[in-house]
């Protein structure tokens, strides 16, 4: 069978490639540039539990040792007042205090905050694992690493999209450049950001909103009172270098490197390079108790967020993914984030057709569940937008209100909350149907897995999320007290040869692991997982007919003809 390609190769069709050869699935992608990526260190990105995991699981490479897990969060506001965030070690919950002594005299900006009151535990006892915060470049550099030893995935560089042709069988693509030519391939996947040439020639409309919000952005190295701590200043009381909205945040990254951003006010006002070298300096004395600090300048430029939504994501057999079927990123929410979920999302399921045939239900519950998180993101970032940047109103009168927002704001940055938290696939087409047997646990159908220690099949104790994206569904047994005894003593024990026999009965391949404990549930519990780590359905005892049924709906139902494609 042809391969898949893929058109683009910045991290989202790169990790899609990647993802794709793990399952053993060839792909072309298609590079319009040179096979190189310019350094900008002012260009960062900031990931997720979740997307940290896929990447370091499909290139080995370890991320946190080339990006910075934040120490801390600390929101500030122009009265001085303080929320700061904690993050506990070895994936511990967070912590929050409060404290709301002033920094300095009237008008000053001393960097001794006071007391930052008691540490208290997360409200909702989730745990809150830090973001990682990476240069976009050494993310990339990771990616083609990674690549350059994969068998399945070759790069075209030099090759620009102009041409595509689909028919049921397959479909053709053509490139222009020093090596233009046609290439023949199963699916293809316009991954090729905000421009997208595939999306143009498909002639899929690409509405909403321009220049949302703008923000200047320099990286530097220099030393904060604050060392590893991001930052978010609302309104800061310096603003001596023009007109702002005045917020201000920073973010740290390796070797001493800081990100800052300010937020522009509206319009197309050119950001000089003299205003630009003002607001870091007076952004650094503010933050440093009134005198500049030494700092390195490195890297600046101009961040733009756009929101639109594409009205299509499959036409057919080309898909779109990433930037090309969405923008997004006001309000902290990672946009990034969100198409390496999209790789993840539609890896599994272009594998399972390219090596079983096309299943029409399966591939469009793709754009219904991706699409939908977006919206929903984007929603929840138009609802916030003109109550965190309008000012005034009922801010002014409400106690507590200023706070409520800043944690809103936080909570977007931090990758959690309806601006940044991993989306839930609850009224997704592959759900399956209500079961009496269903049990109630810490994670709700369709939401991604806690990672838990497992034991696999051949009895190493592992990670959970080092099982996904092989394609296969993933069988897990609640049964505390294993851990202590070598899986040879109680494999053929108790309820475990029946499960094994409902796993294998299965409509698709699955492995069959083992947990001591999972939050909130019961010993026995069954818990049926998709290859992309989102939760099918859990289950009181081994129910094989239920199993069967929940697996047989999460591979988008029984039949598997070759419908008209991509209707939806």
């Amino acid at each position: 069978m042809d391969p898949v390609i893929i058109v683009g190769a910045g991290p989202v069709g790169l990790t899609l490639a990647l993802a794709l050869a793990r399952q053993e699935v060839p792909s072309v992608v298609l590079d319009e540039g040179p096979g190189k990526d310019e350094q900008r260190l002012a260009r960062t990105v900031v990931l997720g539990e979740d997307t940290t995991a896929l990447i370091e699981r499909l290139t080995g490479f370890p991320l946190s040792a080339a990006g910075l897990r934040w120490a801390g969060w600390r929101s500030m506001r122009r009265k001085q007042v303080m929320r700061e965030v904690t993050f506990g070690t070895e994936g511990a919950g967070d912590t929050a205090g409060a404290g709301a002594q002033g920094l300095g005299g009237a008008g000053g900006t001393g960097h001794g905050f006071g007391d930052t009151g008691g540490a208290a535990p997360d409200p909702d006892g989730a745990e809150l694992p830090a973001p990682l915060h990476i240069a976009q470049h050494v993310l990339t550099a990771a990616l083609r690493t990674a690549i350059a030893g994969e068998r399945l995935v070759k790069i075209a560089v030099n090759s620009r999209l102009d041409a595509v042709e689909q028919e049921t069988s397959g479909i053709t693509a053509h490139t222009r450049g020093p090596n233009g030519t046609w290439w023949r391939g199963s699916y293809l996947i316009g991954c090729d950001g905000p421009r997208s040439t595939v999306r143009k020639l498909l002639d899929i409309r690409f509405p909403g909103r321009t220049a949302v919000e703008r923000h200047a952005v320099a990286a530097l190295r220099t030393e904060l009172p604050w060392p590893g701590e991001a930052l978010l200043h609302r309104m800061p009381p310096w603003r001596t270098s023009g007109p702002s909205a005045g917020e201000v945040s920073g973010r740290p990254l390796a070797d001493g490197v800081w990100r800052l951003d300010w937020l522009l006010p509206p319009g197309k006002d050119l950001v000089t390079p003299d205003l630009l070298v003002a607001r870091v300096r007076e952004t650094l004395a503010g933050w440093s108790g009134g005198s500049t600090p030494p700092y390195e300048l490195l890297d600046t430029g101009v961040h733009t967020v756009h929101h639109r939504l594409a009205r299509r994501w499959r036409v057919g057999r080309v898909f779109l993914a990433g930037d090309a079927a969405h923008l997004l990123g006001a309000l902290g929410t990672h946009g990034l984030d969100e198409g390496l979920r999209d790789a993840d999302n539609l890896a599994w399921k272009l594998a399972l057709a390219w090596h079983h045939g096309p299943h029409e239900a399966l591939l469009n519950s793709y754009q219904a569940e991706r699409r939908a998180i977006i919206a929903a993101r984007l929603r929840a970032a138009d609802q916030a937008l003109p109550v965190l940047r309008g000012g005034g109103g009922l801010r002014s009168y409400v106690p507590g209100s200023a706070r409520g927002h800043d944690a809103l704001l936080a909570d977007g940055h931090l990758g959690r909350g309806p601006l940044g938290a991993p989306g839930a696939y609850a009224d997704s087409p592959l759900a399956p149907p209500y079961a009496e047997a269903e049990a109630a646990v810490g994670t709700p159908p369709g939401a991604p897995v806690v990672d838990v220690r497992v034991t696999a099949e051949d009895g190493s104790f592992v990670p959970l999320r080092e099982r996904l994206g092989r394609g296969v569904l993933l069988v897990v047994l609640i049964a505390p007290g294993t851990g202590v005894w070598e899986r040879k003593h109680w494999v053929t024990a108790g309820i475990m040869p029946r499960l094994a026999a409902a796993v294998t009965a299965l409509p698709h391949s699955a492995e069959l692991l083992v947990a001591e404990s999972y939050p909130a549930a019961a010993a026995h519990t069954v818990l049926l997982i998709r290859p992309d780590g989102h939760l099918v359905t859990a289950l009181s005892g081994v129910r094989p007919a239920d199993l069967y049924a929940a697996a047989e709906a999460t591979l988008g139902g029984p039949a598997r003809t070759e419908a008209a494609a991509g209707r939806s």
